[in-house]
């Protein structure tokens, strides 16, 4: 770990690593949490987690949470994922929590923390099935009517819908300006009349779904921010939502390197350990320096946004997002590679790793847009 961290830092991280081996230490152990792998979120062992204290880290004390900053959430996601938790409904919950506390009635607010700390999930829908990449095409209508509005439309590959107490829903709520405009946030129950949720078969674990809301009523003290502010809203949130994404799968990136290691040590032909090949210590050799790069790179950016937490770091944080996702990928297929054919036997976990990080560099903005954000931070 970097010597960045603090004492309590890395006390935070050794306990989480202590619970993640006692709970989620074996094979066997996370078949039983995960349905043989097609879950990726216990609800047992995520209100163990809330007994803990730990889903409120990061959020303020006066409003029910445990207090730190993004540092601590980004090692809260990295050991988790390195331990291979089955707590996926965080990732989304946390990234809710911004809004609520940002532009939040006091109400809300405290409401919302208050629910996150004790083990509720909660999700957020923006993407529609022509809306993914260019969010602003969204068309999901939210009309007033009296005492609120009716909610029209489709949304798809909303995480955690599923398995959440509320969904913090992005819809149209005007049409006469730039695409960009007329957004408004609302919170909506997740067992809301007029709203149907259905799971998205994917080659991973059950986490996304389609959303469809018909005449769906949500009443006007269920917006969050201002009407048609959503946008500016949004963009308040992305360093949180993309150091989440990229220190969960840093986490996940160091569980599959370590694996890895640990097989080609192992492993031998020829008379002796396939690690011991070149052709192999070599691709070890570049993988670590990746890692730690990566690391040092998600670190520094945590660090900068608890230091100005006004500040948006969009070049930042779109490279920690991009080089984490992109690094666990690699980490992977790599590690597939060089164990042979039980890489890809479910014998194993590194098929479950490569599963877990190729999506990660498409989903909370693709790396080729993360991409696109760092070049124009240049002028390009």
């Amino acid at each position: 770990m970097p010597a960045v961290f603090t004492d309590e830092q890395r006390a935070f991280a050794a306990a989480i690593d202590e619970l993640c081996q006692r709970e989620c230490g074996t094979r066997e152990q996370r078949d039983a949490l995960t349905a043989n792998g097609k879950e990726a979120h216990n609800a047992e062992f995520y209100a163990t987690l809330a007994e803990l204290g730990w889903l409120g880290v990061g959020l303020p004390e006066e409003d029910g949470g445990s207090g730190g900053g993004i540092t601590e959430q980004c090692l809260f996601l990295e050991r988790m994922g390195y331990g291979l938790a089955p707590m996926g409904g965080w990732v989304t919950t946390v990234v809710v929590a911004g809004p609520y506390l940002k532009f939040g009635t006091d109400d809300q607010r405290k409401r919302a923390v208050t629910s996150i700390s004790s083990g509720g999930v909660h999700a957020i829908s923006m993407s529609e099935p022509e809306a993914g990449s260019d969010v602003g095409a969204l068309s999901c209508r939210a009309e007033p009517v009296e005492g609120g509005f009716l909610v029209n439309g489709q949304k798809t590959w909303c995480s955690n819908a599923h398995i959440a107490d509320n969904i913090l829903l992005v819809a149209r709520t005007d049409t006469t300006g730039a695409k960009h405009e007329g957004l408004t946030m609302f919170e909506v129950p997740a067992d809301a009349d007029g709203l149907t949720i259905r799971q998205i078969d994917t080659m991973g674990s059950n986490e996304v779904n389609d959303l469809y809301f018909t005449d769906c009523f949500v009443p006007a003290d269920a917006v969050i921010g201002r009407v048609n502010q959503a946008w500016p809203q949004l963009m308040t949130g992305l360093n949180g939502e993309r150091l989440y994404l990229a220190s969960a799968m840093l986490g996940r990136a160091k569980r599959a390197f370590d694996d890895t290691v640990a097989y080609v040590k192992e492993r031998t032909q020829f008379g002796k350990p396939v690690g011991t090949f070149q052709a192999l210590s070599q691709r070890i050799a570049d993988l670590a320096t990746e890692l730690e790069c990566a690391e040092l790179l998600v670190y520094s950016v945590a660090a900068a946004v608890d230091a100005k937490p006004e500040k948006l770091l969009p070049r930042e944080a779109s490279m920690a997002k991009l080089k984490a996702t992109e690094t666990a990928k690699k980490v992977a297929l790599e590690g597939m590679q060089m164990m042979g054919g039980y890489g890809y036997a479910t014998e194993y976990d590194m098929e479950a790793h490569l599963r877990a990080t190729v999506v990660s560099t498409v989903y909370g903005g693709t790396s080729e847009i993360q991409r696109d954000i760092i070049a124009t931070t240049f002028g390009l």
